[in-house]
């Protein structure tokens, strides 16, 4: 029951945060959560992690980035709205 509740609400983050709720892009925003919180909350851990896996940071970096690029498309389309 709790799970439906989780995924309900990471669907509508997903969902306010890039336009986007294919199963693809809510599983990048749970990464990208994740990884931001751990970073954040244990900073040693993210730097461990980067340099053991260089090629995760860098797909990190590239989610990122796409969620980035979708939520100025969303924020952008919202301000149009709203003029």
């Amino acid at each position: 029951m709790m799970n439906e509740k989780m995924d309900a609400m990471v669907e509508k983050y997903a969902e306010l945060l890039t336009g986007d709720t294919s199963e693809q892009s809510i599983e990048e925003i749970k990464m990208y959560v994740l990884y931001n919180h751990i970073a954040k909350t244990m900073p040693a851990l993210a730097r461990h992690w980067n340099s053991l896996y260089p090629e995760g940071k860098e797909e990190m970096k590239r989610i990122v980035r796409d969620i980035q690029q979708k939520n100025k498309a969303v924020r952008a389309e919202n301000k149009e709205r709203e003029e």
